[in-house]
């Protein structure tokens, strides 16, 4: 899943660019931002994959925006100004869209980042969490379970205990599907550390995890792993 967000001041531009994301089930809309400030917080907030960035906007231009970030996500240009093409290459961006933008031609562009960053790049090991204010790296082979409590998910790994302001659905949407089941409502495991699996629970060690009536087919496959 490529986890992405739309940077546009013009509120008819947005709206055009979420509804072609909404065609596209690889991609999973963040936010809609509309300036490079908004833009900017949910990156620091969130692991964004790509950017859908305009470049003529009041404050900072979209191109300043990408200048300033130390490691950006990937972009894809959407502006109604051609003459700002060779210097949005200069800077890697994956395409340059023109508005007004076509259904074909996001498609094309949408195609494009995946063929050069999802099947052909190396697939990460790790996740960035926000934990009291700190961006944390754990590595996927590490998190044991995790559960939910309201708005927000304890990350449980051998030696520590993490909790972030996130739901359960987007943490399952963040983690690789081949590692990681769904298996209650409120719990996620990582299927190398299950040791035993019963009629209503699953063991990782010394924990025990209830089974969602649910998800009994989820916890099937891991049987079968």
């Amino acid at each position: 899943m490529t986890r992405c967000i739309i940077v546009d001041d013009e509120p008819l531009a947005r709206e055009v660019l979420q509804d072609y994301i909404r065609e596209h089930p690889e991609l999973r809309l963040l936010k809609a931002c509309r300036n490079a400030l908004e833009a900017f917080e949910i990156i620091n907030e969130h692991e964004t994959d790509l950017i859908f960035l305009d470049i003529q906007m009041p404050g900072l231009t979209g191109i300043s925006f990408i200048k300033s970030l130390k490691d950006p996500p990937a972009v894809i240009f959407v502006t109604a100004y051609p003459e700002h093409a060779a210097e949005s290459y200069d800077l890697n961006a994956v395409d340059y869209l023109l508005k007004p933008v076509t259904s074909d031609r996001f498609k094309v562009a949408v195609e494009k980042y995946l063929k050069q960053h999802i099947e052909q790049g190396p697939k990460k090991d790790y996740a960035y969490f926000k934990v009291n204010g700190r961006m944390i790296k754990i590595l996927h082979k590490d998190i044991i379970f995790a559960q939910s409590i309201k708005d927000y998910v304890i990350i449980n790994t051998a030696n520590e205990r993490f909790v972030t302001h996130m739901t359960m659905k987007y943490l399952n949407d963040l983690l690789p599907a081949n590692l990681f089941k769904r298996v209650h409502r409120s719990f996620l495991v990582g299927t190398a550390h299950v040791t035993a699996i019963g009629r209503n629970g699953i063991e990782l060690g010394t924990h025990r995890i209830p089974i969602g009536e649910s998800y009994k087919r989820a916890v099937l496959e891991i049987g079968k792993m």
